[in-house]
């Protein structure tokens, strides 16, 4: 095993080598499973900041190495933990607050002010479920009193959340004012000047929340610093370099006298269905002298069980203990809601973190309360722990020293399935998690070795397809994709792979994310484009959904028990799903997964037949961008979903079906240009002259061959689009200068030449590149300045890889 993980360090940098201008990505993938389990850095040092899942939230790893003496940090930063002073409702479902909805009269914010006419209430204040307090109201004003024991010696922070407007006073003096709101607990400092005037005994937290729009929400407390006793004299390594390829990010740093290489390795190879599954990651050290000469040297890394929680409030229980042939740490909350909560912004609170070792490795394992010593004993329960693995290196030389560690999560059930709730692919067979861990701890150097090669492919196979700037983006999609899917099998014994649709609303299996993402799936394992549409086909073929064109999504993420977006997307799901069945048949060869979907494409194809060709006024995939009728990009999706229903029926022998499509769709083609056109491209809308926008849904006729619209209709919009390009990419449409950047990739293929699909592509490598949002990358931005729109870490960014598919079905 040691010669295969020196090999995985210095192939790794060997191969970043080879790309001496590496892309300064958003951020920089670790460990990437699935839309729970998923933890990156957004800074360019690994140790400018904490790690942190997709949604934002910290979830920390630390590494460290002493080297005779001298510890250097290499991995992640100090992460702020706190002790509550005023607790919040995520602690204290039932705090008592005053209230009124009428402006007051006198000054309201002092200690002393008669409350005479205010309601009791409950926290927290809003117009959702778990409000204990409904508020609906414009204006809501709120007293919480509260008594100290004695007065705080750290630093204080509100602890606050807030939709919309909101002001904050503390024994009558503000400590916070904004306008806007926030999804999340927020935690503004409190000036020492105010915590100076706190009292032992009474103290007022006064507070005025203003609903201009939307939701309405104010939950708010106090809380102190917890101060982690980290040695004082702890130095930060320098890092030298890092590398991201398709399914490892590689650091390179020098730490004193060694010099020391850091690999994280998720192997989620898209056509080994088992591997893909197993939710295990390897983190590969390998450290050197790099004067020459022997020094002591241990490495030490800390896993926080913040990776087990929704919040840093939910207790954990921790363990320690030896199975398998491993030694492993392991925690996960007290409670375990399995499936019970639901949304976008939520991390997993059920299942067990683990972090796991060979008990060969000359590792020793402990369990760390915050800002505390390790304990003695094997468990622990409490909030905010760490988890800690030593490795005792020895003396090294110049000849590296290297050593594994493996973390995984079990997360028990995976997802609920029509009231069926499904376990984790990797465990359908009983297998335990230890298990689990010590298949993946035996097949590291083979996985590894895997995983290089596959590395390699993708970057070939892009680097043919597009270059090198292309490569590059495929390359930070790769793990981003395909992480923002969970695999399971439903109890009809399907392959679900089921996507959330992350910072957009939290859907689970929405077709216009399936959409988007899925050349990557059709270029590298269509089974698992399948498995994206099995759970909608199921959802119509069974009477569940009742409607005429394809579901919007199945539920909201991990609940897939029935559509709750609220509202249809009729043309733009019927056709993503028609075109999708198409695509299958071109790259498989054959019509087999058409024929068993037959009947309900069939309808699909004629709701389309009815609709599609000047859609009503409706939502498409770009929902954000708000309703359109006769929105011609549609128009051209249902044109395009509709010829390929007819290549399929001729696959399938129904040459009759076939026929007549053929005849609809050349019509409306005809239709279609005559309406749309707008002197030198087309339109917007068949109504809007004097508009434009990206027709990106054409591209398919191109990929699949279905000879429908003529090339002047591409050569007239590329040459147009070339002209509306602002320096981060071209705008999706007239109506504002944001963009999708998967939709400019689709846009790209339209070209009939090298040099304009580059020009489209460069200013996508230019945002990913010089973005100054620092998150798992977004495929909404903005294209004056760079800066993330909406939206992050969402799997659509698959649709990337549209380049490599085309160039893989001409073939």
């Amino acid at each position: 095993m040691l010669k295969q993980l020196f090999a995985l360090s210095m192939s790794a940098m060997s191969f970043g080598l080879l790309n001496a201008q590496e892309l300064r990505a958003p951020a920089y993938p670790l460990i990437t499973h699935d839309p729970y389990f998923c933890i990156w850095s957004n800074t360019n040092e690994l140790t400018g900041s904490a790690t942190r899942h997709w949604t934002g939230v910290d979830q920390s790893i630390v590494g460290t190495v002493t080297v005779d003496g001298k510890t250097f940090r290499f991995l992640g930063d100090k992460e702020k933990a706190f002790a509550s002073v005023l607790k919040t409702s995520d602690e204290m479902p039932a705090y008592q607050s005053v209230y009124t909805e009428t402006e007051p009269s006198g000054n309201w914010k002092e200690i002393n002010y008669q409350e005479g006419g205010w309601k009791k209430g409950t926290g927290s204040f809003g117009d959702n479920r778990k409000a204990g307090t409904k508020w609906t109201s414009k204006d809501l004003w709120v007293r919480r009193t509260f008594t100290l024991a004695m007065l705080p010696d750290t630093e204080l922070f509100l602890k606050l959340i807030h939709d919309d407007n909101i002001e904050v006073y503390l024994n009558g003096e503000e400590i916070f004012k904004t306008v806007g709101w926030t999804n999340k607990y927020i935690y503004p400092a409190i000036s020492k000047a105010i915590v100076s005037k706190m009292k032992a005994g009474k103290n007022v937290l006064a507070i005025h929340v203003a609903n201009t729009a939307g939701g309405q929400e104010l939950d708010a407390g106090i809380v102190s610093e917890i101060i982690d006793k980290r040695d004082p004299a702890e130095l930060v390594a320098v890092q030298k370099s890092v590398k991201v390829t398709a399914l490892s990010t590689v650091y390179a740093f020098t730490a004193g006298a060694v010099d020391l290489s850091l690999t994280f390795t998720s192997p989620l190879l898209a056509k080994d269905l088992e591997l893909l599954a197993r939710p295990v990651s390897y983190i590969t050290t390998s450290v050197k002298s790099n004067d020459g000469k022997n020094h002591k040297v241990q490495l030490n890394f800390g896993v926080s069980t913040d990776l087990a929680v929704n919040t840093q409030v939910q207790p954990v229980k921790a363990e320690k203990y030896v199975a398998a042939g491993l030694n492993i740490l392991k925690a996960g909350t007290v409670e375990q809601p399995v499936l019970k909560k639901k949304g976008d912004d939520v991390r997993i609170d059920w299942g067990y973190l683990y972090v796991a070792v060979s008990t060969a490795a000359n590792a020793t394992q402990s369990i760390k309360p915050t800002g505390q010593p390790a304990i003695k004993g094997n468990t622990l329960t409490g909030k905010h722990i760490s988890l800690d693995t030593r490795f005792d290196l020895g003396e090294v030389g110049r000849l590296p020293v290297g050593k594994v560690m493996m973390i995984g999560y079990d997360d028990l059930e995976s997802i609920q399935y029509f009231g069926t709730n499904l376990k984790p692919w990797g465990k359908k067979d009983g297998i335990t998690f230890e298990q689990l861990l010590a298949k993946a701890s035996k097949e590291y150097s083979t996985v590894t070795d895997r995983c290089f090669a596959f590395d390699r492919v993708i970057h070939e196979d892009a680097l043919k397809a597009g270059g090198e700037q292309y490569a590059k983006l495929c390359v930070l999609a790769y793990r981003q994709s395909l992480a923002g899917h969970k695999l399971v099998k439903s109890p009809q014994g399907e392959l679900l792979f089921l996507s959330k649709e992350n910072f957009s609303n939290g859907s689970i299996n929405t077709v216009d994310i399936t959409y988007p993402s899925a050349p990557l799936y059709l270029v590298y394992n269509p089974e698992l484009l399948k498995g994206m549409m099995n759970g909608i086909f199921y959802y119509s073929e069974s009477g569940k959904w009742a409607k005429p064109f394809a579901a919007h999504d199945l539920g909201t993420y991990p609940l897939a028990n029935g559509q709750t977006y609220g509202e249809d997307m009729p043309v733009e799901e019927s056709g993503n799903m028609l075109i999708l069945t198409t695509a299958i048949a071109a790259v498989e060869g054959n019509a087999a997964y058409a024929k068993k979907h037959w009947k309900v494409l069939t309808t699909w194809a004629q709701y389309l037949s009815r609709e599609g060709l000047d859609p009503a006024n409706q939502l498409c995939t770009d929902d954000f961008a708000g309703h359109l009728a006769r929105n011609a990009n549609l128009s051209a999706k249902a044109i395009v979903a509709l010829r390929g229903y007819s290549k399929l029926a001729e696959q399938l022998g129904f040459a009759d079906t076939a026929a007549a499509y053929k005849k609809m769709t050349d019509e409306m083609v005809q239709k279609w240009m005559q309406m749309a056109d707008d002197g030198d491209h087309y339109a917007l809308t068949f109504d809007g002259k004097g508009t434009w926008s990206q027709k990106y849904n054409i591209v398919w006729d191109k990929i699949l061959g279905l000879d429908l619209f003529p090339k002047e209709v591409y050569k007239k919009e590329m040459k147009y689009y070339l002209g509306k390009q602002n320096e981060f990419g071209l705008p999706l449409d007239s109506r504002k200068t944001y963009t999708k950047s998967d939709w400019i990739m689709w846009t790209a293929v339209l070209s009939d030449n090298d040099a304009d699909f580059q020009a489209l592509i460069a200013p996508i490598y230019k945002y990913a590149n010089e973005t100054s949002t620092r998150v798992p990358l977004s495929d909404w931005h903005e294209t004056t300045d760079g800066k993330q729109v909406g939206f992050q870490a969402r799997s659509v960014v698959g649709g990337y890889f549209i380049k490599l598919l085309q160039q893989k079905l001409a073939k």
